[in-house]
């Protein structure tokens, strides 16, 4: 039996939790990060990091270390398999697809060798009242399958779409969209020829039946055999080419958008981040992107409470900024929820006359509006002057 007591405990070791710590460590606090994996789990395919994520990634001072790899894409196409329409897109601000692995290894990199705990599966939760003399509040209690105890002053859950933290609040479980997904990174070793530009191919949505195998190659030929046989060749040759290791089928899941507005996304010390918060599904490719933002958010707030208590972590006046975190972000979160679910409908929608109106509505118009909300600024991180003390905004980015 272990106990341990540490000032702020991360629980997930993904994007959210990692951008987290880092931006913890920005304002001179130092978290644990507590992984259920026995290392930081790489794997995964890419994700698409809007101008909103560049900007957090620019307050954690990572940015530098990946726009030199992912060069920004400026264009691309939507094309209707079913009739051949293709209609073009320009691309707000940068736009660049990003190794996953590559993402999480930037932000790592950045924390001190021993700030994540690897092996270390959730078990509980509790409070317990802490009584000093320089504060009275409750502690955070995390007991672990291993049988150790860990106490903090902060308790972020980061542990992404079935999170034990979420559950502790009180936050409803997630739902299924009705819609599942199929994901991988094709690999291309002589080059893929395609340009540098974006390309959707839209169908109306199929069922293949109660589809769960989660065998990569069986995977890749059920969407080759069922899910887009008829689709153009350049699209098919990309999935033949799919690393198996990277391939994944999941159903697409979101969080009640209402649930985030009105339900306890904190509680005392506790709060949560990313898909532990909003889990959404990928229509607008904001998922990632939202974390990153919720990380910067979150390490402001609790930065300026540092910062203004002598650079202490003082319980009671981190339960109001993790408020103030939550009063910041949750209609942001459940807009991005519902604005995600609503695209993946449209782009899905059946063939029928109002249904393809309402997709030209959507293309032409609505799109546009949500495409506004991936220029996002979450702001920037505090700093102390050294020589005063005092809380200074600025932006942590690393020359």
């Amino acid at each position: 039996m272990e106990s341990i007591m540490e000032e702020v405990v991360i629980v997930g070791a993904g994007i959210a939790g990692l951008a987290t710590a880092l931006a913890l460590k920005r304002v001179g606090i130092r978290a644990l990060v507590l992984e259920k994996a026995e290392c930081l789990r790489t794997t995964g395919s890419a994700l698409n990091l809007f101008p909103n994520a560049w900007i957090a990634l620019d307050a954690l001072g990572v940015s530098h270390k990946l726009t030199p790899l992912y060069p920004p894409l400026t264009t691309g196409s939507i094309t209707d398999v079913s009739t051949g329409a293709v209609r073009q897109i320009s691309l707000t601000g940068p736009f660049s697809p990003v190794h996953r692995k590559k993402l999480l290894e930037a932000l790592a990199e950045e924390l001190p060798p021993d700030s994540i705990r690897f092996s270390s599966q959730l078990a509980s939760i509790e409070t317990e009242q802490l009584h000093s003399a320089k504060d009275t509040a409750s502690l955070a209690v995390v007991h672990l399958k291993d049988g150790t105890t860990i106490k903090s002053k902060v308790l972020i859950g980061c542990d992404g779409l079935h999170s034990v933290v979420a559950e502790w609040l009180g936050l409803s479980a997630p739902i299924h969209s009705g819609r599942s997904a199929a994901r991988g990174l094709s690999v291309f070793p002589q080059g893929h020829g395609l340009g540098s530009s974006v390309q959707q191919f839209l169908d109306v949505g199929k069922r293949a039946g109660d589809h769960r195998t989660y065998d990569p190659s069986t995977i890749q030929k059920e969407v080759l055999e069922h899910h887009a046989p008829n689709f153009p060749s350049i699209y098919l040759d990309v999935v033949r080419h799919s690393d198996l290791c990277s391939l994944s089928w999941a159903p697409l899941m979101l969080r009640n958008p209402w649930n985030i507005v009105v339900g306890n996304v904190s509680r005392g010390n506790v709060t949560v981040v990313g898909d532990a918060m909003h889990p959404m599904t990928p229509d607008l490719g904001q998922g990632g992107c939202c974390a990153l933002e919720d990380a910067v958010v979150l390490g402001r707030h609790i930065g300026n409470s540092f910062l203004a208590n002598g650079k202490s972590v003082v319980a009671e006046e981190v339960a109001r900024a993790l408020g103030a975190y939550v009063k910041e972000r949750k209609w942001r979160a459940a807009g991005l929820v519902t604005a995600s679910y609503v695209s993946g409908w449209v782009q899905q929608s059946g063939r029928n006359w109002w249904r393809q109106l309402l997709r030209v509505v959507f293309y032409s118009y609505l799109f546009v509006v949500l495409a506004r909300g991936v220029n996002f600024d979450c702001g920037k991180l505090p700093i102390a002057k050294a020589e005063e003390g005092e809380v200074e905004a600025e932006s942590s980015k690393l020359d």
